[in-house]
């Protein structure tokens, strides 16, 4: 049962309506002379002005309210630290993939990516596709293990060769990566920072049913993250002893 609450009135307000129609109809039906219809009038006049100045000072306090809280909240969101890495899970994988796609600008590197996962034409046309077509994608370099030459030719190049923007692909740098890490990186905006989708090889952040490795979690690095220029440097010195 929710409490009953008395209403509240505006007792000056109904009290000046009330002395209102009383003045006037003392005047319609000539009761009383202007003389005395005159001093209800200002006193009328002095319950508007108060109820007005009431009023006022109630604003003022609610403006005052409201200010305190946005100031409140704005202390909240400045405390709450953006987070470096986001780690996203298998339901939104594709989606963060797609995202990340859309977004890239300049030049793309693939790093250390398991090309057995875009052997198949499904795979390719979700994961590789969209950074190939982008237009604002300049260029996309591949560095990748030599192992992974054969599938290179065989397997990616030629579905490459079918996407527009296929110019922009240049040949892979091939080293010898003994590493269990595997990056996307690009500038992405508004500021055209760089950011990065991680991921590392074996479980739990990659199954293989079959003979291909599929991404089950990955992280996405933002821009301002401490971890970002570590994978910089490590693409570079790749990049250098290829």
């Amino acid at each position: 049962m929710k409490p009953n609450r008395s209403p509240s009135y505006e007792w000056d307000a109904i009290a000046g309506i009330v002395a209102a129609m009383a003045a006037i109809t003392m005047d319609l039906f000539h009761v009383v002379d202007e003389h005395i219809i005159l001093p209800i009038v200002l006193a009328l006049m002095a319950l508007l002005f108060l109820n007005f100045m009431r009023h006022t000072r109630s604003n003022e306090h609610t403006a005052g309210q409201v200010e305190q809280t946005q100031e409140m909240v704005a202390k909240i969101k400045a405390s709450l630290a953006t987070p470096e890495v986001i780690l996203i899970g298998p339901r939104q994988l594709r989606t963060a993939n797609e995202q990340f796609a859309r977004n890239m600008r300049g030049e793309a590197v693939l790093f250390n990516v398991c090309l057995s996962m875009y052997r198949t034409q499904p795979l390719f046309d979700v994961l590789l596709r969209p950074v190939i077509e982008n237009p604002h994608v300049t260029s996309i370099q591949f560095v990748l293990d030599e192992s992974q030459r054969d599938i290179w030719q065989a397997g990616i190049l030629p579905k490459i060769a079918a996407c527009n923007g296929n110019s922009k692909v240049q040949e892979p740098h091939w080293c010898g990566l003994n590493k269990s890490i595997s990056f996307i990186l690009a500038d992405t905006p508004p500021e055209g920072a760089e950011e990065a989708l991680l991921s590392f090889w074996g479980e739990p952040f990659m199954a293989q049913p079959t003979e291909r490795n599929i991404p089950r979690y990955i992280f996405h690095i933002q821009a301002h993250s401490g971890l970002l220029p570590h994978l910089v440097e490590l693409e570079r010195n790749c990049r250098m002893l290829a």
